[in-house]
């Protein structure tokens, strides 16, 4: 690893099978805490290469346990964290209201670095018991509509940096590799950034693949859909900025997404959107996030109709009754 930093230090990118050497190593705890935080912040001041990212990506997956749930057509919805915005969990309340309308959600997540509440702490809120048996998550996606996947489970450097990354309380690289290294490899992906470099990248590396992805970011700087102001969608066809009145819904602020200051908090609102009991603007956070993963999975759909579609799934309790059922699947 010395020789690995004095590299970086001097401005120098990693190879392809650097990056992917790497992993391995930090899965097989070759490197002691300090030099995988020296590593990590490296990449806290430059950016990510092509290269650097597509090794990292290739090892996480070749170490992963794979998770064969092709058969659902499902959809991964997920944003990077690092914003340091401190929302509540819009992604993971999205993906039961995507549920509640019918589809299918195969969903990879963890505990938060560098926020209140990650998608693996709001589940734990509700009894979760995370698994990684073959059976419970089909019968999970079968029944709930979601299989959750927790990262740490299903890949061996993620669980190893786990500590450190927390300890560091801020986005490194594993937040971009996240959304990348999902081991069901679902079809379709609703992706959001935090910076407008990181959607070129994951557009750039999404097209060299199969996946049918939507990338999504706030130009304010948050990580989803957030509807404080304007935000770009990008798809393996388009690039286009929208305004809240494009999409006819109202522009909030951002102390009307926030989280709170309290793992309760935040699971207070999250349960609060699914009950149809949130204030407008947290509600309409998590239907447009919905909407555009709507619209990802069948593009025949206008972004009017899938919003209509992601108000309906709330409105109607089916968002609840979908998450409640996975709560009961998931909680023995």
């Amino acid at each position: 690893m010395k020789n690995i930093l004095h590299k970086l230090f001097r401005h120098q990118y990693l190879e392809k099978e650097e990056a992917k050497t790497i992993l391995r190593n930090i899965a097989d705890n070759q490197y002691n805490p300090s030099e995988i935080s020296s590593l990590l912040t490296v990449f806290l001041m430059r950016n990510i290469s092509i290269d650097e990212l597509s090794g990292f990506k290739e090892a996480l997956l070749e170490m992963c346990l794979d998770v064969d749930l092709a058969q659902y057509n499902a959809i991964d919805i997920v944003g990077t964290g690092g914003d340091n915005k401190n929302t509540f969990n819009i992604s993971t309340a999205a993906s039961f209201v995507v549920a509640g309308a019918g589809y299918k959600v195969v969903k990879h997540g963890n505990y938060a670095s560098s926020s209140i509440s990650g998608a693996s702490n709001v589940m734990e809120q509700f009894g979760v018991q995370f698994s990684t048996n073959i059976d419970t998550l089909h019968k999970s996606i079968e029944q709930s509509g979601v299989a959750y996947l927790h990262a740490p489970l299903f890949n061996p450097a993620i669980k190893v940096v786990a500590p450190i990354r927390k300890a560091l309380a801020m986005r490194t690289f594993f937040n971009i590799l996240g959304p990348l290294v999902n081991p069901a490899r679902p079809k379709h992906q609703l992706l959001g950034v935090y910076s407008l470099p990181l959607l070129r990248l994951y557009n750039y590396t999404y097209q060299a693949s199969n996946t049918n992805y939507t990338i999504v970011h706030s130009l304010d700087g948050y990580d989803e859909i957030s509807l404080t102001g304007s935000f770009k969608v990008a798809t393996p066809n388009t690039e286009k900025i929208y305004t809240p009145e494009m999409v006819a819904l109202p522009t909030c602020n951002e102390q009307d997404i926030f989280g709170g200051n309290t793992l309760a908090a935040a699971a207070e609102i999250f349960i609060g959107v699914l009950s149809n009991t949130a204030t407008l603007p947290q509600k309409n956070a998590v239907i447009i996030n919905a909407a555009f993963a709507i619209q990802t999975i069948d593009n025949t759909k206008s972004i009017e109709e899938a919003i209509a579609l992601a108000a309906e799934s709330i409105e109607s309790g089916s968002a609840l009754t979908h998450f409640n059922k996975f709560i009961e699947l998931n909680s023995k």
